[in-house]
């Protein structure tokens, strides 16, 4: 549920339809006789399950597909089926597919590498080259020395349908690498060590782990979260012991409150190991002193009801940008020496009701914070010792801009990661004192790609409750007309207070070259206007994300941005329940979605503590156990609110290895809509049998998934001719 995913979606009923749009349905059916749909689609057989809870019985007649340890021979048949339906329906767009997987992969440089980074003497970085899948972690003592290969996750990879590490890490004498591995797609990664100049492995091996890890400073001892393999949650955290066995490692701390995630980090100085325990609405810190790791943990400040903090430690005092009194943050100073005492702390940044302080980073003499006003992202350096305050200038007037690789704690220069919806990915060095701009990489798109083809706005809807929703807009000069004749692509997030910036996809420029507007919709549940505009689409108002994604196709319709009869969204996990409602609540504003990984069952998963994920989302979506938010998640749970109606065009996707989103949420849900829906409209379902929640692990191969989307969509919008001028 909990990942950053993609929802678009698009309106067509503006001319006043309060039914289903009757010449697209018409139009659609003469569209589709193209494809294969002589052969019946699949159909799940019933077996009624009550689930009973505050005097209310539902019947669940697909219960039945649920199987954890996904060995189950029906089910597997089943969704084998629904992947042979999807194939020969969509048959005749055999080509369509394969030209677009080309087109998307053309754009994936096939030679490609990370810009270097300092770290204890060495520069690291990660290469690509021809046609491998996975990256080689490399490392030179110099920029100019020759490269030392530390992990070729291509040789790694070999044999495996799936496979990722999840983190490469060096011990602080530079002699022993550690990294995790995941082979099935469960996110359960396995520790393995091995000395870097022999390439011999050591014995110890550290099974079903969340894939951090975390060096102490005297090369022997490493810290990594211990995961519960039923919930996939976190919450154990051990001191792992070069040279012994896992059942020898010390338990240094056990969460035992289940709503919280337990995950690692270290101090830019390597004096601090972190244990960050992380609520959605409250968070904490344990320190470890890395210098003497079998000491006794401490406390940094105890957890309140309500508050949130994160840290950084320069010198002998912590930066702490918090929430406490402040609903879009502050930054405040402690002391190390007494971090729990809130009342030897001092202000640093006073809390601004208009400005939401989104990260810091503290670089040298410079603490630098990224904020927004009324949706407008900046970066504000403050100059710790003179007091002066400069905002950065960037090139474009909506972007993204992400801290990475700021390893140094005696510089002044920052590094971003920067990226407008123009912009291809950009990594930037910034000196701090002169604001000079140096561009250390820039991604390269295509041969003949030209950002200034296309352009880029950001407009104000007015949601139904009179709330303005921020939309950025982009699409190709040469093909757009604000006349209404352009197809929509829109999308969203809107769950966890998780921010969708408006950056570079290279995907979408397949759809901008062929006439299409994308558009993504700030909606509430993210916090794009701020901490209110998260906690205006979570718990009892969620359903605020729901209304303003579909109040802003209607807007983006009404003010020609888009054509009515070609409005398209698509969405992933918490993004896919944001599609699952919009199909319930207003299923003729769309000709298609495309719904990936979807969090669709919110009431039965919500319910159900055995379930990964389920505890640490309490305070997101609800405890079933309350009835006030039993009835509220009840009532837009796309999965209990599926009814006889027409519905769209559905593409949905699925990984059989999901750790976020259960393969059987999505699978129970198209059984449940093939059943209900009264239209003829296609419903196709695709399981991805060795991936989870982030679908194929090389990066080409993931690509297939898109090209299946594209080609879908392109189809129904009358749009698989080649690009366009």
């Amino acid at each position: 549920m909990k990942v950053i995913v993609i929802a678009l979606l698009s309106s067509m009923i503006i001319m006043g339809c309060s039914e289903p749009n009757q010449q697209q349905s018409e139009s659609l059916a003469e569209d589709t006789m193209k494809l294969n749909l002589e052969t019946p689609a699949p159909q799940a057989k019933k077996v009624p399950h009550p689930l009973t809870a505050h005097g209310i019985t539902r019947t669940d007649n697909y219960y039945w597909m649920r199987d954890d340890e996904r060995k189950n021979s029906e089910v597997l048949a089943h969704l084998e089926k629904e992947n042979a339906y999807l194939e020969n329906v969509l048959a005749p767009l055999a080509d369509t597919r394969e030209s677009l997987y080309e087109e998307l992969v053309s754009r994936v440089p096939k030679d490609d590498s990370t810009v270097p980074v300092l770290d204890n003497g060495y520069w690291y970085y990660t290469q690509y080259s021809g046609d491998n899948e996975y990256p080689i972690f490399i490392r030179k003592p110099t920029l100019d020395a020759e490269d030392e290969t530390l992990l070729d996750v291509n040789e790694l990879a070999k044999g495996h349908d799936y496979f990722s590490v999840g983190t490469v890490a060096v011990s602080r004498n530079n002699a022993i690498l550690a990294y995790s591995e995941d082979t099935v797609s469960r996110r359960l990664y396995t520790i393995k060590l091995r000395n870097i100049d022999t390439g011999e492995y050591y014995s110890d091996t550290i099974s079903e782990t969340s894939g951090g890890i975390v060096w102490a400073n005297d090369n022997t001892h490493f810290f990594y979260v211990k995961k519960d393999p039923q919930t996939l949650l976190g919450y154990q955290v051990y001191r792992h012991k070069i040279g012994t066995t896992q059942a020898d490692d010390v338990l240094v701390y056990e969460e035992d409150d289940d709503t919280f995630y337990t995950y690692l980090g270290k101090s830019k100085d390597d004096d601090v190991i972190y244990v960050f325990h992380s609520n959605t609405d409250m968070t904490g810190t344990t320190l470890i002193d890395a210098n003497a790791p079998t000491k006794p943990t401490r406390i940094f400040l105890p957890i309140e009801h309500g508050v949130e903090y994160d840290i950084a430690k320069s010198g002998d005092s912590y930066f702490v940008l918090t929430n406490k009194d402040a609903q879009n943050f502050k930054v405040m100073r402690a002391p190390a020496s007494a971090t729990d005492d809130v009342s030897q702390w001092e202000e640093v940044v006073a809390h601004n009701p208009d400005v939401f302080i989104q990260d810091m980073e503290v670089v040298g003499d410079f603490l630098v914070l990224k904020e927004k006003e009324n949706g407008e992202q900046r970066l504000v350096a403050h100059n710790l010792n003179t007091n002066v305050v400069k905002t950065i200038p960037m090139e474009d007037p909506i972007f993204g801009v992400y801290f990475t690789g700021n390893t140094q704690t005696n510089t002044d220069t920052l590094r971003i990661y920067y990226s407008s919806l123009t912009t291809p990915p950009s990594t930037l060095d910034i000196n701090l004192v002169t604001l000079d701009t140096k561009v250390m990489k820039q991604n390269k798109v295509s041969e003949d790609f030209d950002a200034s083809q296309y352009r880029s706005e950001r407009v104000m809807i007015p949601a139904r409750d009179g709330k303005k929703v921020p939309v950025s807009l982009v699409y190709k000069k040469s093909t757009f007309a604000k006349d209404g004749t352009n197809p929509l692509y829109q999308y969203a997030y809107g769950s966890y207070g998780s921010t969708v910036e408006p950056t570079f996809s290279t995907s979408w420029v397949s759809l901008l070259d062929r006439g299409f507007v994308v558009a993504i919709a700030h909606v509430r549940g993210g916090q794009m206007l701020g901490r209110a505009w998260y906690e205006d689409g979570k718990m009892h108002a969620k359903t605020n994300t729901f209304t303003d994604f579909i109040d802003v196709s209607k807007g983006l319709v009404a003010m020609n941005y888009a054509d009515g009869d070609n409005v398209f969204a698509m969405g992933g996990s918490a993004g896919g329940l944001l599609i699952g409602a919009i199909v319930n609540m207003a299923p003729e504003l769309y000709k298609g979605v495309s719904a990936h990984v979807p969090f669709v069952d919110v009431v039965t998963t919500m319910s159900d503590a055995s379930i990964p994920l389920t505890t640490g989302e309490y305070t997101e979506w609800g405890n079933p156990a309350n009835k006030d938010e039993f009835d509220y998640m009840l009532s837009y749970s796309p999965y209990d609110q599926v009814k006889a109606q027409a519905y769209p065009n559905m593409l949905v996707t699925t990984g059989l290895h999901d750790s976020q989103v259960q393969y059987f949420e999505p699978m129970k849900w198209v059984a449940k809509l093939r059943e209900l829906k009264t239209d003829d409209n296609l419903l196709l379902f695709q399981t991805d049998m060795e991936a989870g929640h982030g679908g194929a692990s090389g990066r080409f191969k993931r690509y297939e998934s898109k090209a299946l989307e594209y080609a879908f969509v392109l189809y129904l919008a009358g749009k698989l001719e080649k690009k366009m001028n």
